[in-house]
């Protein structure tokens, strides 16, 4: 069953069975995570736990290890006996480290130097289905220290990398995932970020805390009187020919596809 996408994503531990129902009814999409969130000794029990307590293909995602990582076997070994789909690919660095996942909707995870580099390449991958990026992993790979400056915004690599990532995944006319919010009591912080996300062209936001679920949803969400516009617009635009007024304002190609993407953020 292929993924269903939706904007607000949420990581929960592969090896939390517990959290599973409860981290899928608070999210759009859940990722059982079995990279990070996840010990080396932990990981084989977090594989029985996902074939065990299974979710809704249709809204799951199973972040796996790395390309080079000796545990990625085991990981597909695991998909094969579940009905899953999505599988997000951390440490994507070559468009060819997509191909072992031929089967499966791909979300490359951008998150060292080499993968930022390659990103429009990883990108057209036939099996990419989304990019999301990844700031904290990103600056380790680099040597540095944080990707945030003390005034909470992102050093300019952070924000080369998250811009990069954005233009590569659309251009191809793939998803593209904001990366996580981690200061997780900082509601306003999240909210402005998400905001910014929406209006930049991301397509989703990743969480950490299920707290943030709602925050993101309302900023990918549009207003009534964003929505009252676009079909407006639209409904204009069935009779109108070429470009038209509305509300004083000349209405071309770009702002009808605007008014699509607003209408379509609302489904």
């Amino acid at each position: 069953m292929a993924l269903d996408f939706k904007p607000a994503w949420l990581f929960c531990p592969g090896d939390r069975p517990d959290r599973y129902t409860k981290a899928a009814e608070r999210s759009d999409i859940v990722i059982l995570d079995l990279e990070d969130a996840v010990n080396d000794g932990d990981k084989a029990a977090a594989r029985e736990a996902i074939i065990d307590y299974p979710l809704d293909p249709s809204r799951t995602v199973v972040r796996v290890n790395a390309r080079d990582s000796e545990h990625l076997g085991e990981d597909l070994r695991m998909l094969a006996r579940t009905d899953y789909t999505a599988v997000m690919l951390p440490k994507s660095e070559h468009a060819s480290d997509l191909t072992i996942l031929s089967d499966y909707q791909v979300i490359a995870l951008i998150e060292t130097g080499l993968g930022a580099i390659n990103v429009a390449e990883i990108a057209a991958a036939p099996n990419a289905y989304a990019l999301m990026w990844g700031s904290e992993d990103l600056i380790a790979d680099l040597g540095g220290g944080s990707s945030r400056k003390a005034d909470g915004t992102y050093r300019d690599v952070a924000k080369h990398v998250r811009n990069s990532t954005l233009l590569a995944a659309r251009a191809q006319g793939k998803f593209a995932l904001d990366s996580i919010w981690a200061d997780i009591p900082d509601l306003d912080g999240l909210r402005e970020e998400s905001e910014d996300a929406v209006q930049s062209g991301f397509s989703g936001k990743v969480s950490i805390h299920p707290n943030h679920v709602p925050v993101v949803r309302e900023a990918f969400r549009p207003s009534e009187e964003q929505l009252t516009w676009a079909n407006a617009v639209l409904e204009l635009a069935r009779t109108e020919k070429g470009a038209f007024a509305y509300e004083g304002k000349m209405i071309d190609a770009p702002l009808l596809k605007h008014a699509e993407l607003i209408v379509a953020r609302a489904v």
